[in-house]
């Protein structure tokens, strides 16, 4: 199996995204670092789908983006070359049916942790603030990128509500647009590029970073006979 992989990286730091798996990714301090971790990445992702993993991964770096941003941080900006282009109806809805289950799922994950006010994880500041400790300030924080991800590409949607209510009333104001599927590309906030295709990805790539943060912290404060297996995103 190939994986094709979009390396962003700011000379040190590395983010690498799978660009045939949409969400998977992984981080390290160097780029051999993060290439090291993504094959079984690739298999954890694959079995939060619910999809066998092949034995074996060839993995070839596709795109490269050089960032000034605090990769370390998981901080982002690349649009992928195959993020451009009409969209075949057919993958939208796979797309969307992907984003909204890892909502559906991140949602069910937080729902299980008994106390979500609750955390062992000592408190950490980034240039960007505080990084979210409890299930509840995970929660929120991944909820409530919401109406920014969609206001990038024109569509006016709030975060009332729970993460799959609020996502699904993105994706219904979207569908109301005609053109929608043209997957055009928008300057959006700070001079990035965004598409639809690159709203899609990042929902799914977003979840999974603090659904993996959320899950590691829980069994670190409550223990593992308490919180379900949902997604086994156990450290990679």
């Amino acid at each position: 199996m190939k994986i094709r992989c979009v390396w962003e990286h700011n000379g040190s730091d590395s983010l690498l995204y799978s660009d045939n798996y949409i969400g998977a990714f992984t981080r390290g301090a160097t780029k051999d670092i993060a290439l090291s971790k993504m094959a079984d990445e690739i298999k954890s992702y694959l079995n939060w789908k619910k999809d066998l993993a092949p034995e074996t991964f060839e993995i070839e770096i596709v795109q490269e983006k050089l960032s000034e941003l605090n990769i370390c941080d998981a901080d982002s900006e690349v649009l992928f070359d195959t993020e451009k282009g009409k969209l075949d109806p057919i993958e939208y809805q796979e797309l969307k049916a992907l984003a909204l289950r890892s909502a559906q799922d991140f949602l069910t994950l937080y729902e299980s942790i008994p106390d979500k006010d609750r955390s062992c994880l000592p408190a950490r500041q980034t240039f960007y603030g505080q990084i979210p400790r409890t299930a509840f300030e995970m929660y929120e924080h991944t909820k409530n990128v919401n109406d920014y991800y969609f206001g990038e590409i024109g569509i006016d949607v709030d975060n009332n509500g729970t993460i799959l209510a609020c996502r699904m009333r993105g994706f219904e104001l979207l569908e109301a647009c005609p053109d929608f599927l043209n997957n055009s590309v928008f300057e959006g906030s700070h001079g990035e590029e965004w598409s639809l295709r690159k709203v899609l990805r990042r929902f799914i790539w977003h979840d999974r970073i603090h659904a993996k943060a959320m899950y590691r912290m829980a069994v670190k404060t409550f223990g593992f006979d308490v919180i379900p297996n949902i997604f086994k995103f156990n450290i990679i």
